[in-house]
Order: structure tokens, then C-alpha cells, then sequence
């Protein structure tokens, strides 16, 4: 079985509890007394994809990597629309992520193969199978 690479945990997790922190922040603005309001009900969607795509990283899906770039995309795009520098801080948060979601280790943990220690100098002392 192929080990799952430790920046594919790392990452999952942090977008995994940003998600969840996320949606439950945003629930608590729905309120009875108002109408019903759709763009929160679209932000809590976009919280629940951050979910989504971070559970199915760990169990190696990889539409779930592509999710996850997909989402980090629009929020570069949208922090344009706010300010210069949230732009520029997604637009880093996204190149780190694309690193690590698509370097040999993880190329090979979505595909379902290995990468043996020959093809990749920097491989930690784990056992690939």
C-alpha cells in the first residue's frame, strides 16, 4: 500500500479544520427573524467543498486534489476583488499547495503507485511499497 506523504496530510487537515471552522462560523449567521439569505447559504457550500476535497485527499482521491487547487483558485480571485494583498497571500498559499500536491511523492500517492527512493533523492527513511 502506497503511504499517504505527510504535506498531503498536513494540507487536508489544515483545509479539513479551516472547512469546519468555516461552516460553523458562517451557520450561526442564519437567522429566523430575517429572510432567507443565499449568498450565506453559498458561502457555507463553499466551506462544505473545502471539507469535502480535504476527506477524500486522505483516502487518495484525486479529484479531490484538483477540487482543492479549483478552490484555492477562486479565492485568489476573489481576495482581488477585496484587496491587493489577500490576493497575493492566496496567490502563495495556492503555489505552495500545488508544490506539494503534485510532486513525485504525491503524484504517485493519487495515482496509486510508489516512487522509489532512486526517483526521489528527498524521500524521508519510510518504508514505499
Amino acid at each position: 500500500m502506497n503511504q499517504r506523504p505527510r504535506s498531503v496530510s498536513v494540507i487536508s487537515w489544515i483545509f479539513l479544520v479551516a472547512g469546519i471552522v468555516g461552516v460553523t462560523y458562517h451557520a450561526t449567521e442564519f437567522k429566523i427573524q430575517r429572510p432567507f439569505q443565499y449568498e450565506l447559504v453559498l458561502v457555507c457550500l463553499v466551506r462544505l467543498i473545502a471539507i469535502v476535497a480535504a476527506v477524500f485527499m486522505l483516502r487518495a482521491r484525486n479529484w479531490a486534489r484538483w477540487t482543492l487547487i479549483v478552490w484555492i483558485t477562486y479565492h485568489v480571485i476573489l481576495g482581488a476583488f477585496h484587496s491587493g494583498f489577500q490576493a497575493v497571500v492566496h496567490g502563495l498559499l495556492l503555489a505552495v499547495i500545488v508544490y506539494f500536491l503534485f510532486n513525485r511523492r504525491a503524484e504517485a500517492y493519487f495515482r496509486g503507485g510508489t516512487v522509489h527512493p532512486e526517483q526521489d533523492p528527498k524521500m524521508d527513511d519510510q518504508k514505499v511499497a
